[in-house]
C-alpha cells in the first residue's frame, strides 16, 4: 500500500484509524505486561496490509502495563490527528477482556454498530485488537484491556458523537484501517448511522436536513432529534440510504439555496460541484407568469437569498412551492419511488417560504 495518494494533483498522506492505533497500543501493552517491551509494532490492517507503528509512551504501574500512541491522519482534516490513544492491560485467569476508559464514548442509542451501555468501540476495531493481542499472549494466560483517550471527551464534541447518542468520548472506528485523505466517501458513510438511530428509536419517517441550520430549525418547531437526519451535501446519497435501509416517509428541509439546486437535478449540492440556483428561481418565476422587471432583478441577484428577498417584497414567494414541488418530483425519482417524500424550502432565518407534499411525512404538520 503506498503511503500516499494524489488527489487533484496534489500528494497526499495516508493516515491510519483510531481502530489501527488502539490496536497497536493494544499489542504493545500486554506484550510488556508478560515481559517483552517493544518500542515499535506491526499492526496488520483488515485491507491485508501491514503497518508499523512507533510506540510513544511505555510503563508500568500497579500490576499494570500502559502503552500509548500518537494518532496521525495523514493529510485529512480529522479531528483526532495527533490525539493521544492509550490502553492498560492487566492479567485476568483467562480469555481476552475489551473494555472502554476515559475519553472512549459510550453508547446510549440503539441503531448502532454497538449495542447499548457498549464503549464505542465498533466492530472491526474490535476484531484488529483481539487479533493483535493474541499475537503476543502467552498462551493460557488471560488479559483485561481498557482503551483511553486522554482528551477523547473534548475532541468528541467535534464530532457527531452526541447526536448519535454516544456520550463521554470520541468512537473507535475504521473498517480498513486506513484514513484516505479529504475522502468524500469517508465523510457520506459517517452520515448514515443518523438513519440507523432514527429507527431504532421507531421513526420511519424522518427530517433530511442539509446542516446544522436545517437541524436547529426542525428542533425549534418540535420535531425529535431523532427524527432529524443530516445529509451535509450529499442529498442523493442520504436518500437512498434511507430508501434501502427502510425509511417509508420524508420531508426535505431546507434553505432555499440548497433544495434550489435539487429542483435542477444536483444531489450533490456542494459549490464545487453544482449552482444553476438563480437560474431555477428565474425559470420558475417565467413558468408562472410574474412580470418581466421582476424577473429581471431576479436574474441580477447575487444569491438566493437575495432572489428570495425580491419575491417576498414583491408578494411573489409562491414561486418557492412551485421550487419545492420540482424538490419532491426530481427527489421521489432518485430514491427509486420507495419513500413518500415532502420539501419545506427555508429562508436564512428561519421561514418556511415554500413548501410541497408535507401531508406525505408525519413531520411536515409541523411545518405547515
Amino acid at each position: 500500500m503506498k503511503p500516499y495518494v494524489i488527489r487533484k494533483g496534489k500528494v497526499l498522506r495516508r493516515g491510519f484509524t483510531t481502530g489501527t492505533y488502539s490496536a497497536a497500543a493494544a499489542k504493545a501493552a500486554v506484550s510488556m505486561l508478560f515481559g517483552v517491551p517493544i518500542d515499535t509494532v506491526k499492526v496488520e490492517l483488515p485491507i491485508g496490509a501491514e503497518v508499523k507503528i512507533k510506540i510513544s509512551k511505555a510503563f508500568k504501574e500497579k500490576g499494570k502495563a500502559v502503552c500509548c500512541v500518537v494518532k496521525d491522519a495523514g493529510d485529512d482534516p480529522d479531528v483526532t490527528h495527533k490525539a493521544e490513544i492509550c490502553v492498560k492491560a492487566k492479567k485476568i485467569s483467562k480469555g481476552i477482556e475489551l473494555k472502554g476508559g476515559e475519553g472512549v464514548g459510550i453508547v446510549t442509542k440503539p441503531g448502532l454498530q454497538v449495542r447499548v451501555g457498549e464503549p464505542a468501540i465498533n466492530p472491526v476495531p474490535r476484531k484488529m485488537i483481539f487479533n493483535e493481542i493474541k499475537k503476543v499472549l502467552p498462551k493460557g494466560a488471560g488479559v483485561e484491556v481498557t482503551v483511553f483517550v486522554p482528551k477523547g471527551e473534548e475532541l468528541a464534541k467535534k464530532t457527531m458523537n452526541e447526536r448519535l447518542g454516544i456520550v463521554g468520548g470520541i468512537s473507535i472506528l475504521g473498517t480498513t484501517g486506513v484514513v484516505e485523505p479529504m475522502s468524500e466517501e469517508a465523510f457520506k458513510e459517517s452520515l448514515v448511522p443518523q438513519i440507523g438511530v432514527a429507527l431504532a428509536q421507531g421513526y420511519k419517517e424522518v427530517v433530511l436536513t442539509p446542516g446544522r441550520i436545517g437541524e436547529k430549525n426542525a428542533l425549534k418547531l418540535g420535531i425529535p432529534e431523532d427524527a432529524i437526519v443530516q445529509m451535509g451535501n450529499f442529498v442523493g446519497f442520504m436518500l437512498r440510504e434511507c430508501a434501502k435501509r427502510g425509511v417509508e416517509k420524508a420531508v426535505l428541509f431546507g434553505h432555499v439555496g440548497k433544495l434550489t439546486k435539487v429542483a435542477a437535478g444536483f444531489f450533490n449540492t456542494h459549490s464545487k460541484i453544482s449552482d444553476s440556483r438563480i437560474e431555477t428561481i428565474t425559470r420558475h418565476a417565467i413558468k408562472l407568469g410574474i412580470e418581466e422587471d421582476i424577473i429581471c432583478m431576479v436574474m441580477d441577484a447575487n444569491t438566493a437569498e437575495h432572489a428570495l428577498q425580491i419575491l417576498k417584497d414583491k408578494s411573489k414567494l409562491h414561486i418557492f412551492d412551485s421550487i419545492a414541488e420540482e424538490v419532491v418530483r426530481k427527489a421521489v425519482e432518485f430514491a427509486g419511488g420507495k419513500m413518500e417524500i415532502g420539501a419545506a424550502l427555508l429562508s436564512l432565518d428561519g421561514e418556511i417560504v415554500g413548501k410541497y407534499n408535507l401531508e406525505a411525512c408525519r413531520w411536515g404538520k409541523y411545518m405547515l
